[in-house]
């Protein structure tokens, strides 16, 4: 059985900045590719960046600009199956539940692209962003 935990979520002003952390533990062959995803009000399930287990990282393309100029970092840590999303400059439309995903064949781009193949899922971390 493979866990997903997040957390780091919380509630911040417009401006402010969150850093979420994912943890996978379980029987895993740790070699998943792990993702965030976020559920917005109105807005469905939303791929934002996946990153594989050598660190080849991709960026959903509606996301490709706030990760490109830094307001947004993924990172992974394979030493402690950790997912971390550093989410600075925060906006209100960015508030939402963020989810971390992981599966163990697809890849960072597949799973941006095909969510609904990912096999593990998180229960989410909500994250508020007030004017």
């Amino acid at each position: 059985q493979v866990h997903l935990v997040e957390s780091g979520g919380g509630s911040v002003q417009s401006g402010g900045s969150l850093r979420l952390s994912c943890v996978l533990s379980g029987y895993t062959t740790k070699t998943h590719c792990m993702g965030w995803f976020r559920y917005a009000p109105g807005k469905g399930r939303e791929a934002s960046a996946a990153v594989a287990f050598d660190g080849v990282t991709e960026y959903a393309a509606e996301f490709a600009d706030d990760f490109v100029g830094g307001r947004f970092t993924i990172s992974r840590d394979n030493t402690k199956n950790m997912l971390s999303l550093r989410l600075n400059s925060l906006k209100p439309e960015d508030t939402g539940t963020y989810h971390c995903a992981a599966d163990p064949s697809l890849g960072p781009g597949a799973m941006l692209k095909n969510s609904l193949m990912i096999y593990y899922w998180g229960q989410g971390t909500q994250v508020t962003v007030s004017s």
